[in-house]
């Protein structure tokens, strides 16, 4: 079977969990013999079987979905031979669909989020929110199967698009190279990039965006001891309004606390890998989180983690077992608001400072989320599951 993979992140070009999914599963989806050609977009890459498709220079003064669409004319166009076509997220559905309807073969849609369930989205693409959102429920009410990254995924799936027959929605759940992302001991590493690993240490990494809860992180911080850390590796801001926020709220902790370290710049797995394992807590104050491939990799470097209760998070972080979920109450206009923004600021400041107070726990916690990323969250078993829905739909 020759399937194509489309997707607008891949290596070099990651900044999100969909990347990151997208770059592991074609790995694993090669090591079990299945033929992958991968359609990505942006500038050359040197892997076989990888192809990239840059914006059409016709359409640079576009608004970005319609820069996108271009990109998705030429991918589809270029699907030509594959049996299978399988995109991931509102970028590359478009041209799934589109190459599926052309070639005349089944298309597979992997649900890493959901534009209906994202509306700060319209500050960041003005009217293309609106072509997003259509391009997105056109290719999910077509495509021949939707794989969900979770269980909550799904739900949110089918109450989005409910003229889509139930029986075409499957969970299969992100996954976790826990040899590539283990915990490593640097020290040394870890003081060039401005964190001390003698002090106890929360660490966030996320992008800028209303989905990851930063803002109401930062306000959480400022009830921790004095002793504790804070690490951001926070960038690239979604709006200009978001940044000036979190800058605001990053400069009054920096005014009543030493020990904030914001790193904007993305970094290497090797540095994130020396963070995490250099953590006392991992904070995952997302909002909106379909899955959150983020709390796998935390876990995998043994760090007890402090997440929202929302979304597929609870899928992966046990409560009480590898860290803690913060209960949230939220709003149903899809922005994932907290209902009470003071009670849940102050709900994680609490479970942050639970394990602060209690580093052998947090230790204890961390060793345990390690375990459970190897034994549910292999790559292979995703793999196997992955091209069982292929051959269904063949």
């Amino acid at each position: 079977m020759q399937v194509d993979i489309l997707s607008k992140e891949y290596p070099p070009e990651i900044y999100g969990g969909a990347g990151v999914h997208v770059t592991e599963l074609v790995r694993a989806l090669r090591r079990t013999g299945t033929e992958v050609r991968v359609r990505a977009f942006g500038g050359p890459r040197a892997e076989p079987a990888t192809f990239s498709y840059p914006d059409l220079p016709e359409l640079a003064d576009a608004n970005a979905a319609l820069r996108t669409f271009g990109v998705d004319l030429s991918i589809a166009q270029a699907c030509a031979g594959a049996d299978l076509v399988h995109s991931h997220t509102w970028y590359a559905n478009l041209a799934g669909h589109l190459a599926g309807l052309l070639h005349d073969v089944p298309h597979v849609v992997t649900a890493h989020s959901l534009e209906p369930l994202r509306p700060w989205k319209a500050e960041q693409l003005g009217g293309g929110y609106a072509l997003s959102s259509w391009a997105e429920r056109t290719a999910y009410e077509a495509a021949s199967a939707v794989i969900a990254v979770s269980a909550a995924m799904r739900d949110d799936v089918l109450r989005a698009y409910p003229a889509l027959d139930p029986a075409k929605v499957s969970v299969v759940h992100n996954g976790i190279d826990t040899d590539a992302w283990r915990p490593v001991a640097d020290p040394d590493r870890v003081r060039e990039l401005g964190v001390d690993p003698d002090r106890p240490a929360v660490v966030f990494v996320g992008r800028i965006t209303r989905q990851k809860g930063l803002p109401y992180f930062l306000r959480a911080c400022a009830s921790l001891p004095p002793e504790v850390q804070v690490v951001l590796c926070a960038g690239a801001p979604d709006t200009a309004e978001i940044e000036a926020e979190v800058i605001g709220l990053v400069d009054g902790l920096r005014q009543t606390r030493s020990g904030v370290v914001w790193i904007a710049d993305m970094l290497p797995r090797t540095d994130v890998i020396a963070l995490l394992t250099a953590a006392t807590v991992f904070a995952c104050p997302s909002v909106y989180e379909p899955l959150g491939i983020v709390n796998l990799e935390a876990m995998a470097c043994q760090a007890a983690v402090v997440a929202t209760a929302t979304g597929g998070i609870p899928e992966v972080v046990e409560h009480g077992r590898t860290g803690l979920l913060v209960p949230i109450e939220q709003l149903t206009d899809g922005t994932g608001t907290p209902v009470d923004p003071d009670a849940y600021v102050a709900d994680f400041g609490a479970a942050l400072r639970e394990l602060l107070a209690d580093p052998d726990r947090a230790l204890a916690m961390g060793v345990a989320g390690r375990e459970r990323a190897i034994e549910a969250f292999s790559w292979s078993a995703i793999a196997e599951r992955t091209v069982a829905i292929y051959d269904s739909v063949c």
